[in-house]
């Protein structure tokens, strides 16, 4: 487990920072920013839980879920998979958290109506978030997919952010009214 007794150690001040290995690389680091912007999706999913709470207690169960999993996910960006034994067994994202998202996508999809045009991010305020929360997580998506083409990373873990954003999305429509408060997009309105 994690002990944090002092939250500045000063090691950083040369621009590196600790994998889970032990190993340090520049805080610019492709793997850094990887597990970096997963930490950005988790604190914006935070935001939207202010609003979830009690207005969508079912939405707010699955988001709790997510920023745990988040974390799970940043533990295994940030200890490389090189085949040497750490000692320890390392935290990896798995087909079950995938699963888990697959399922909850399903579950909100059910009640939503088909798509007819493309959603313009908005409507609620919860589902304005989602929608930042959708496309910060494919940030990180895009970096971990770059970061695969150099490096090992899980395949688990590319899955479930790949599942992440779309749950995002499922979500705002839901909280949306279900879908009919969605705001579609309307090619050449404005031309």
């Amino acid at each position: 487990m994690v002990v944090l007794n002092k939250i500045y150690t000063k090691t950083g001040d040369d621009g590196t920072t600790a994998l889970g290995s032990g190993e340090r690389r520049p805080k610019s680091d492709l793997r850094i920013e990887a597990y970096g912007t997963v930490d950005e999706t988790n604190a914006v999913v935070g935001l939207i839980r202010l609003q979830t709470a009690t207005a969508a207690p079912d939405v707010d169960q699955m988001l709790s879920r997510i920023q745990n999993d988040l974390f799970d996910l940043g533990a295994d960006l940030a200890t490389p998979d090189t085949g040497e034994d750490l000692g320890y067994e390392p935290l990896r994202i798995t087909d079950a958290q995938v699963k888990a998202i697959e399922n909850a996508i399903d579950a909100l999809n059910r009640d939503l109506s088909p798509l007819r045009s493309f959603v313009l991010p908005g409507g609620s305020p919860a589902a304005a978030h989602l929608h930042l929360a959708r496309t910060v997580s494919r940030r990180a998506e895009r970096l971990m997919v770059d970061l695969a083409s150099r490096e090992a990373v899980n395949p688990a873990a590319l899955r479930y952010m790949n599942r992440l954003s779309d749950y995002f999305f499922v979500a705002s429509r839901y909280l949306n009214g279900k879908g009919d408060q969605d705001v579609l997009w309307v090619p050449g309105q404005n031309r």
